[in-house]
């Protein structure tokens, strides 16, 4: 049997740390593949872990209640060998262990992060970081696959696990050096530091894990996007009036209140059905676009900055299934009960620093996406209108923040225009 390291996994781009809330097993416990382990809770998510074999847990290392770096080995789990497909059995055999680990990878779920696991066993003559199916083994040793080279693909199973149908495009595009090279050289950023002399009347503050990590992927955007930024304003004095109006109806009738965010993310994705370059990614030298609008809503939690969560097939909801999913989002955040799932996938990101009285802001664009659009305070302003009439009007300031190396100036402004279009255009009226 092989002994199987379990880590704490990494529950999202700035998660540094888990808390173990719960252990579901005990050492000596038989366990199956899936079959949840334990419940980590971080300062932006909690999640069940389920156990990457099938096998008995040998050792268990933390009590609950105890905050683990990511990476730190918690657990060890024996691989009960029957697990592992054996290659000599008959052909019938063999077919139905593919099969149920086929259907294994291809129910995969990314709504729980797997823990990442390494095998101890002196047994095995090549080492890796990452745990493999046996059906996932047994396809690389057919194709004359070393599992060292699957180190840096992507996979879509749970917690980044690679499945059959990840091996498959592998071999499809095997010689191609796009994806890894990519892979390495967004881990070899290296960030620069400088020291300097305090003075004498400072305070010195040690940054925590959550900060640290912040500011890492803050410095790793800007040194992987060239950023440019777009600003224009738009007279939302329709909006302001609709909504002063509905507000206590829509409470009511849904029991929360209606912001102006939800108005503005439906002008974003009908902005992105326009100009669907926007809602896409760059992996080495080609440009994968999105089918799926899924869109990030910067949500402030209170002593804890900033998460995004994602609302998927955002374009496939009605205003009022907006409203619904952003309220259960937000609310989710702030309870710090959202699911990796929620906080992953996204393909373009809102923030509203209007919320904070910010006339207009420049952000950093949340990777791999390529854009950001951030709304400013909505302010009563005095505006000249297209008859040289005076008026005060209710306006806004939006900056479209974008990735220059696919964006340019011209689809940077034309997409903020079409949003802005659609935000003058729209009857808020015929939405509800």
């Amino acid at each position: 049997m092989a002994k199987i390291d379990v880590v704490m996994p990494q529950m999202g781009e700035s998660i540094t740390t888990g808390t173990i809330t719960k252990w579901h097993k005990a050492p000596g416990d038989s366990i199956e593949i899936d079959e949840i382990l334990l419940e980590i809770s971080t300062d932006k998510v909690e999640s069940e872990i389920p156990s990457p074999v099938a096998g008995r847990v040998a050792e268990i290392l933390f009590e609950e209640g105890e905050t683990i770096d990511v990476g730190v080995k918690i657990a060890s789990i024996e691989d009960d060998a029957s697990a592992e497909i054996d290659t000599s059995s008959s052909s019938s055999s063999s077919s139905s262990s593919e099969a149920k680990e086929e259907t294994q990878d291809s129910n995969e779920s990314e709504e729980a992060s797997a823990p990442a696991a390494t095998s101890s066993s002196s047994e095995k003559s090549e080492k890796t970081k990452r745990f493999y199916t046996p059906l996932v083994k047994k396809l690389a040793k057919d194709n004359g696959v070393a599992l060292s080279e699957l180190e840096n693909l992507e996979g879509s199973g749970a917690g980044g696990r690679v499945n059959k149908e990840d091996f498959q495009n592998f071999l499809k595009n095997r010689g191609s050096s796009s994806s890894s090279s990519s892979a390495s050289s967004s881990q070899s950023i290296s960030i620069p530091t400088q020291s300097f002399d305090h003075g004498n009347n400072t305070e010195v503050i040690k940054m925590d894990n959550m900060r640290k990590a912040i500011a890492k992927n803050m410095v790793a955007s800007k040194l992987t996007s060239p950023h440019v930024n777009s600003v224009s304003e738009v007279d939302l004095t329709h909006l302001v009036k609709f909504r002063e109006g509905f507000k206590d109806e829509f409470f009511k009738q849904e029991g929360f209140k209606i912001t102006y965010t939800p108005f503005i993310m439906k002008a974003i994705i009908m902005a992105l059905r326009e100009y669907p370059l926007v809602n896409a990614s760059i992996d080495g030298d080609n440009i994968v676009v999105k089918k799926d609008i899924n869109l990030g809503c910067a949500v402030a939690v209170p002593g804890n900055g900033l998460v995004v969560p994602v609302i998927k097939q955002a374009d496939d909801l009605s205003m009022l299934g907006l409203c619904r999913q952003l309220n259960e989002l937000a609310n989710k955040a702030r309870a710090k009960k959202l699911t990796m799932d929620e906080l992953t996938g996204g393909t373009f990101t809102f923030t509203n620093v209007g919320s904070f009285g910010t006339l207009l802001a420049t952000p950093v664009i949340l990777q791999p996406q390529v854009g950001i659009y951030a709304a400013g305070v909505i302010q009563k302003r005095v505006v000249v209108m297209k008859d040289d009439a005076i008026a005060a009007r209710s306006m806004m300031y939006g900056t479209h923040t974008y990735d220059h190396r696919l964006i340019d100036g011209e689809l940077g402004g034309k997409f903020l225009e079409a949003v802005h279009r659609n935000l003058r255009e729209m009857d808020p009226s015929s939405l509800f």
